[in-house]
This record gives structure tokens, sequence and C-alpha cells, in this order.
């Protein structure tokens, strides 16, 4: 009987595997380094250094960066967009705004497709979706043949109004499939049947560049797979926090974009709800970059509107991510004006840190790390040395030297720069939202955000550290904890007082069935459907709208009035109850419920850490320190006491700050109460929750 499940997750510099064996509720996990060029490589490089048995697998789920680092890097297929006729320049005019206002000599990067590309045709649908021009088949069909002459591989069709009445589309799309059979097309009213053009447009542009290349990754993968013995569906991460199929991401690309960094997200909810936590901040410091979440209430924050590039706005549910350039990798350097800067240039995979001796030549987060000792010189279980001395010199020349600092002081710096733009990025997501850092716990993983966290959490005030017991792989947990998800969307507009509440529930149906044949469509058994219904509204006046959970049932459009005003006030402050309330969009999350780990509660124990397996000096606070090093998975589930030392590892050893207790258990086995008085164990009676609740 299958009864593994495997999760990997593609980051920046190194590949995670996740294995869990339901047989035995144990949990394996290995790294192995990326493969930029060749994604794919690196994860069939990752189920062989895991030693998979894939006909034993029940379920692999994957998180990939194809689709983001083909936005960034814009290796294109040749594409095309047909748009209606005077409105080819709409994806270049966008919406005016610039990401630096004051920057007169800052342009926004050009559209995915280039202006040569761009194509009219004769057709108009109204505001209201009457036809008022029909399509002009002749001249379809010419554009049809040019565009094959010009050898477009994918095709973008977006005309003007199109999700009030896709007719026109659908028409354009039947001509060019006749003249390009090979070719790939996506339509807008299809990819997102929403009101704004220029959101419309690019993100249905942004599905079409992607389809050949994502499809092409996925039929590789999954025929690998398949012919080492996997038989089940290869489920791939999306960006708003579930799972496609193969199949079904054929048709969806874009919503791949972000894939990886949203199973970090997931996987710092999880943490936290197991811990006993509603409010937390999930802070995944990896190779290049480091991504923050924030779980509120116990929900992820989501966002409807999201973009790899400023200007160009991928409109699909997205869980909301912050992501800055302060990885391991990130390279620290002296700006013109002789200031020590850190990031957001990484030395990425390769040639990686000077520590690697694979190429580098300027100092990183690793390599201050690893000469303050805070780093072991084994990475990836042995598998990776690293050189402290390279650091050394690479920190001496090139920042210590020219700062008139020695070694220590500067490599401290270097850390403290990246703690600072981590911290930074932390108020973005809460005290700029009016949340006050002090009410979270701090969920530190990732290959280095074991490192930083203790210290990122001290410049917030954040009260508790979560680090789970094996941070570097964390995300790669996150892919095992999510179902199947569709993200349906339709226009509404209307007052909400004067809305036909059964047209309300009759569109809602409407949008059951779409999500109910996708969901068969990708061999979700009914009994397994879930879904979960919004409604987009704003005030009377308002062009942004605020999404709330929607009921069913007569009451179910007045219930979701009171809690768009609740909402509402949460969010700006502020409500007008007496102000006519406007529904805007309706939104269905179509779920398809999927096998999940299940984990068996802990019990206790009072034991002592025991023997440190070495003490080695690690610098903290400018001077050295004298510290115990604890093999983590040696550590006793539920012991409690009071460390002298600094930090959680990579290289699975377990050090703990200065003047804070700590208690360990088998899952999350460290958290850490930070300055909290010498010989109380102050999270035992965390521990014991966690502990009895299970993972």
């Amino acid at each position: 009987m299958a009864d593994l499940r495997v999760a990997v997750d593609v980051g920046g510099t190194f590949t995670d595997i996740c294995v869990f064996d339901e047989s035995t509720q144990k949990m394996r996990v290995t790294k192995v380094p990326s493969t930029p060029d060749n994604p794919m490589e690196a994860v069939l490089n990752g189920v062989k250094r895991a030693n998979i048995d894939l006909s034993q697998v029940e379920l692999f789920s994957h998180g990939t960066t194809v689709a983001t680092n083909a936005l960034i890097t814009r290796r294109f297929p040749k594409s095309a967009m047909v748009t209606t006729k005077g409105f080819r320049d709409v994806i270049e005019i966008r919406d005016g705004t610039k990401d630096d206002l004051w920057d007169a000599y800052s342009d926004v990067s050009g559209p995915y497709i280039r202006r040569r590309d761009r194509f009219e045709v004769t057709e108009r649908v109204d505001y209201a979706g009457n036809i008022v021009t029909e399509l002009d088949e002749n001249e379809a069909r010419k554009l049809g043949r040019l565009l094959k002459k010009r050898g477009a591989t994918t095709i973008a069709v977006c005309f003007i109004n199109s999700y009030a009445n896709s007719a026109n589309e659908i028409r354009m799309r039947e001509i060019l499939a006749e003249e390009l059979p090979e070719a790939s097309i996506s339509t807008s009213a299809e990819v997102l049947p929403e009101i704004f053009e220029h959101n419309r447009f690019n993100t249905t542009v942004a599905n079409a560049v992607l389809g050949p290349l994502v499809s092409g990754y996925v039929e590789q993968l999954d025929s690998s797979l398949t012919d080492d013995g996997y038989a089940g569906e290869l489920l791939l991460l999306h960006s708003g926090g579930g799972s496609m199929t193969s199949e079904m991401v054929k048709k969806f690309p874009v919503r791949l974009a972000a894939s990886g960094i949203a199973a970090g997200a997931i996987a710092a909810q999880h943490v936290a709800e197991q811990c006993g936590y509603d409010n937390a901040v999930g802070l995944d410091m990896g190779g290049t970059s480091t991504d923050i979440s924030l779980v509120a209430d116990g929900e992820l924050r989501e966002t409807n509107e999201w973009e790899v590039e400023y200007g160009h706005p991928i409109v699909f549910p997205s869980i909301e991510v912050l992501t800055i350039g302060a990885g391991g990798g990130s390279l620290a350097h002296i700006d013109i004006a002789g200031s020590l800067r850190n990031g957001p240039q990484s030395a990425g995979a390769d040639p990686g840190p000077v520590c690697y001796r694979r190429g580098g030549e300027e100092p990183t987060n690793t390599d201050a790390n690893l000469w303050l000792n805070r780093l072991g010189t084994d990475l990836a279980d042995g598998e990776m040395t690293l050189d402290r001395d390279s650091s050394q010199a690479a920190i001496k020349e090139k920042i210590a030297d020219p700062l008139g600092l020695d070694v220590d002081t500067a490599a401290e710096s270097i850390v403290k720069v990246a703690n600072a733009n981590m911290a930074d990025a932390v108020r973005l997501v809460s005290i700029r939202r009016g949340l006050d850092p002090r009410d979270f716990a701090l969920i530190a993983f990732g290959g280095a955000g074991a490192l930083h966290g203790a210290d990122v959490a001290r410049e917030l005030n954040i009260p508790s550290v979560i680090v789970p017991p094996s941070p570097g792989v964390t995300s790669a947990l996150g892919c095992l904890l999510v179902d199947i998800q569709h993200d349906l969307s339709q226009m509404f507009t209307g007052v909400a007082d004067s809305a036909d509440a059964e047209s309300v529930e009759q569109h809602f149906r409407e949008l059951e069935l779409e999500g109910r044949d996708r969901l068969r469509h990708e061999k979700v058994p009914d009994e397994d459907a879930v879904f979960e219904r919004g409604i987009s509204m704003r005030y009377h006046g308002q062009w942004r709208s605020l999404q709330v959970k929607m009921g069913s049932g007569p009451n179910a459009l007045r219930e979701a009035v009171q809690l768009f005003h609740e909402e509402h006030e949460k969010q700006y402050a502020f409500r007008q109850d007496d102000t006519p309330v406007e529904i805007y969009q309706l939104h269905l999350k179509a779920l398809g419920r999927t096998p999940k780990p299940t984990f068996k509660p802990t019990p206790v124990s009072s034991k002592e850490p025991g023997e440190p397996i070495e003490v080695r000096d690690v610098y903290f606070d400018g001077q050295w320190h004298a510290t115990p090093v604890y093999q983590r998975e040696n550590l006793p589930s539920g012991a409690a006491f009071i460390g002298p030392a600094i930090l959680n590892q990579i290289d699975s050893t377990t050090v703990i700050p200065p003047n804070s207790s700590a208690v360990i258990d088998e899952w999350f086995n460290i958290r850490i109460a930070l300055n909290s008085e010498a010989g109380e164990p102050a999270l035992a009676s965390a521990s014991e929750k966690t502990t009895q609740n299970g993972l």
C-alpha cells in the first residue's frame, strides 16, 4: 500500500525534500543544490538522494519557481496578443503609476508582449455585454495566417468588455485554433472575467507567455515520475495556497507564479496553529531572499492583486507575502557613500558564498555567520563543508579594511544590517496595517531563518520565537498541507439593500457548477469537494472594494453586509453604516480535499538536555561566548532549560539565545521566550498544549 507523501520545494539556492511516512508517523528531510538552468534536475536528484520508492508514494506535491523565474528573466516563447481595434496599447499605458513617484528617470519595465507583436481586429462589446460590432471573421482569419507565418506559439486574446459577453473572444479563439492548431491560446474571459482592462489583459498575457514553458516543464516532470513508478497525480502548489493537477496547470500556468513562497506561508500558519498561536509572523529566510507572511486571528492574509514586476499586475487570489533581498547568500558591500549594505544582490547557488569555495568573492550573510561561529562548518548532513578561513579573508578585504573595522565587528555588522532589513519588512506587514508585533510570535525557518530569528524578534519586541526542527525544509512541509483549489469570480454590481437574493444565489450556483466541473476534471470525488463563498463590496462612491465571507440562505446577503462594515472598520479604522453598500463581485473557492499527514501527540518529558556535542566560542553582542551545542534530534521532548548560547542552526545543532528560556518538544523543538527570567521555563505550558494536541 502506498503510504508515503512527498513534497518538493525548489528554492533559489537549495531544493528541499520532505517525506512523511503515514504508517510510521515519521518525517525525513533532505536538501540538494538547486539547478537554475533545469529545475527538474534538482527535483529528480532530491528524489534519488532521499531514496524514495515512487511506487510507494500516495501523493507528490511540488512548489516550483519555474513561472516566477520566467517572468523575471523574460525568456518567453514567440508570443502574440490579439485585441479590439483601438486597444493595442492598454498593457503599455497601464494605470500611469510608477514604483518611485519622485524618480523622473525611473521607467516601468515594458509589457510581456512587445508592441510589434500586438494586433487589432474589428469587434466591439459594450459595458452591458451587448454586441455592438460582430467580429470580422475574414479579418480574424487573415490575422491567424499572419501569426502562423510569424511563428507565434502562444496567443493572448483580450477583447474589451469580454467579461460581460465572451462570444466574440470565443469565436476568435476558434478561428485561431483552426489556423494555428499547435498554438497555445488564452482568452481573457476564461482566465479572468473581471472589469478593469489593464488588469485583465496583463493577467491573460502573463498566462499566455508562460503556457508553453510551464506545460513543457510539467509534462517532463510528470512523465519522469510516472516512468519511475509514481501512479498518482502530480500536484503543483499555486499562489493562492492550494494545488492544481498538471492538466489544469496547462490551462492556467500563471497561477504558478509565486508558487514557492506560498508554501512557506502555509507552513508558518500550520506551525503557529499547532503551537497555540493565533497571531504569527512567518520569517522564511532562504539563500537568496526572505519571505515575510502574516497570520492574524488564525488566517493568512490574502491579496487579489500582486505582481512579479511593478506595473504588470496578476489578478488572482494570492497569499500575501513580502519578499526582500535578504538571504544567506545576500552580498555585503559598501555603497558609493561609504555605507555598509546587505543585498539585494545574491551569490545564489552558483557560485554561492565564499565559504562554498566555488568561485564566490564577495562576503555574504552565510560567511559572516560562519566566521562568528553561529554556523557550523558542515551543511546538508555533511555533504558540504564550509571554509571558515575563506570567509574571514573575504570579510577582511571587502568590508573590514575599507571601513577600518576588525573582522569580528565587520562580520557582526553584516548580520545586523540584514536583521534591520528584515525587521523593516516585518514592520511593513504589521505596524503599517495597525497591528502590533508584540502581539505575535515569530516563526523562524528557511535555511537561514533560525540564525536571525531571535535578533529580529528582539528588535521588534516580539516575545516568542518558534523554530521548527528542520527549519531549512519547512517550506516543503507546506506543500503537504494544501488542498486542490480553484478560485472563481464573477462580476455582479448592484446595491445590496435592493439586490435580488435569489439572483445572487443563482450566480453562486453557476460558479459552483464550474468549480465542480474543474474538480471532477482533476479526479476529485464529489464527496471531497468543498465550496467557500466570498463577496466583494464597497460603500457607494468608492471604487476600491473589500472581500468578505458569504454564507448561504435567505439572510446570507444581510449578514455579509454587516460583516463588510466590521471588516472595513478593521482595515481602515472607520465604518459608515448609513451609507449604501454596493455589491461588486462574487467569489468562490472550489476545494478538493487531499490526504494530509496526521501526527500523534507526544508525551512531555522533564529530562535535561544532557551533554552538548561540543562547546565552541560564538560571537554575540561584541564578545565571544563559550557556547554548548546540542544535536537537535537528541534533545528530549519537553525539556526546559536556560541556554547561555545563541541560535538554532541549519546544521542540525541547537544553541539558545543568552538570557532566554527554551522548551524543547519533538516537532517544534525549540521555542524561545526572549528576555525571560533566569531559571524559569516560561514556555512549559505552551509545550504541554502542543504535545497534547499533536503536531
